[in-house]
């Protein structure tokens, strides 16, 4: 395969990379035979592009010489590909973590074979009537079940939309899974009027989801308590937030200006992890055409860009899906490290026979100190830490003389894997997508 081409190994990584179009991380068949058409043309010594294979006479070329098909496919004992890598991670150094210390209770349930095979998803948010089941409408070009649009609030369900037949086409929904969600409301109508716990079925979401839209209406861009709650159960997600300003064609350019300032001022409020400030994408996601009434020239310009550049973030989330499951994997092992720290700092302050009950409320009064303490005693980023308030929440429920002491033979595993275990993963495929 590499006679007359160069370094194998660097040759191997193109020809994968240039088949593996969506990063998979693996060559299904179709792939497969991208690939062989590729040593076929390197072998016949040109150039590996996807437009040279498809300006490529292939009834000319000689077939592909098999001799080293093991460096292309770059098997190895362990991992076929990189999300069964991630798989073999997880059963064998983080879950036990996981378990030990109760992460699935406080944070997010455990892994399961399906979390790392599954399309990447998109979870729309927002105050009741701005518009996420017509923008998810706008992106398919078709209505789907549960889809019900109003002025008041419509949505009273989480709506997950994926595609379960063949026999209707949405290119979309063959790559990528929508959940739209109910409207936030206010006041106590948010926690009497639904029968379950929406905040944390958001956050839920929030853990599995690949990017996460936060519409907003330029009418009413006030974040109530509520809608505060809902994006604060968003706590270390935020790099897949994006947020949208919808309908913003009803409004004039200098209104428009005050609309998006206030907008960033009150969610750098909201979202204090952020080290820069939030983009706003403005637009009007429908299908009806653009207010030319209010909307001048210049600012339509900026809609239309602001709305393919978000079309474009959605359409390359498959392609960049290998990628996305590392980081989160990673975001998940620094996160449940940090949850470990925290639980046994806790246990070792319980006392050992009397007063119990007033040691654990006055752990849980002073929570903040304590995390404070436990970032100071083994030198932890701020960033991997979860949301005071949500683990106050969850921590009243639990009995903290339960907990389990450090473990630092599972602490010492989890850094294995995040230090040697993954980059030795990501360099077994040739950091495939690097540089």
């Amino acid at each position: 395969m590499t006679g007359s081409t160069g370094n194998g190994s660097h040759l191997s990584t193109q020809i994968w990379a240039t088949a593996d179009s969506k990063r998979h991380g693996y060559l299904g068949f179709k792939e497969f035979v991208t690939a062989m058409k590729l040593v076929a043309l390197a072998q016949a010594g040109n150039e590996i592009t996807q437009d040279s294979l498809a300006h490529a006479d292939l009834q000319k070329l000689n077939p592909p010489m098999m001799g080293r098909l093991d460096t292309l496919l770059n098997i190895n004992k362990h991992s076929t590909k990189i999300i069964d890598g991630l798989k073999r991670l997880y059963s064998q150094k983080l879950e036990l973590l996981e378990i030990t210390y109760r992460f699935n209770e406080f944070a997010s349930p455990l892994l399961t074979n399906s979390d790392f095979d599954a399309k990447p998803m998109v979870m729309l948010l927002g105050q009741y009537s701005t518009g996420k089941t017509t923008f998810i409408k706008h992106l398919l070009k078709c209505d789907y079940p549960g889809a019900t649009i109003g002025l008041e609030p419509t949505t009273d369900k989480f709506i997950v939309v994926t595609l379960l037949t063949t026999m209707i086409s949405v290119k979309l929904l063959e790559r990528i899974t929508f959940v739209d969600t109910p409207g936030v409301l206010s006041g106590e109508k948010q926690r009497i009027q639904r029968s379950y716990d929406f905040t944390g079925v958001t956050s839920w979401f929030a853990a599995k989801c690949d990017l996460i839209i936060l519409l907003f209406d330029p009418h009413k861009i006030d974040i109530s308590d509520e809608f505060n709650n809902v994006i604060r159960s968003l706590h270390g997600h935020e790099d897949k937030i994006r947020v949208v300003l919808n309908k913003a064609d009803q409004v004039d350019t200098e209104q428009l200006i005050r609309v998006n300032r206030a907008l960033i001022w009150s969610l750098a409020k909201v979202l204090p992890n952020r080290p820069e400030v939030m983009r706003i994408y403005n637009g009007s996601f429908n299908d009806k055409p653009t207010n030319n009434v209010v909307v001048d020239p210049i600012l339509k310009k900026v809609f239309e860009r602001d709305q393919n550049d978000l079309l474009s973030d959605l359409r390359d989330i498959p392609n960049n899906v290998c990628d996305l499951k590392i980081r989160a994997f990673v975001r998940r092992a620094k996160a449940a490290k940090v949850h470990a720290y925290i639980i046994s700092h806790l246990k070792n302050k319980m006392p050992i026979i009397l007063g119990k009950a007033t040691a654990q409320r006055r752990l849980i009064d002073n929570l903040e100190n304590e995390f404070a303490e436990v970032r100071r005693k083994y030198d932890l980023p701020l960033g991997d830490f979860p949301d005071v308030q949500c683990f106050k929440e969850a921590l009243s429920g639990h009995n903290i003389d339960e907990f389990k002491k450090l473990k630092p033979k599972l602490i010492r595993a989890v850094d294995v894997m995040l230090t040697c275990d993954i980059p030795q993963l990501l360099r077994t495929f040739g950091n495939l997508y690097g540089s």
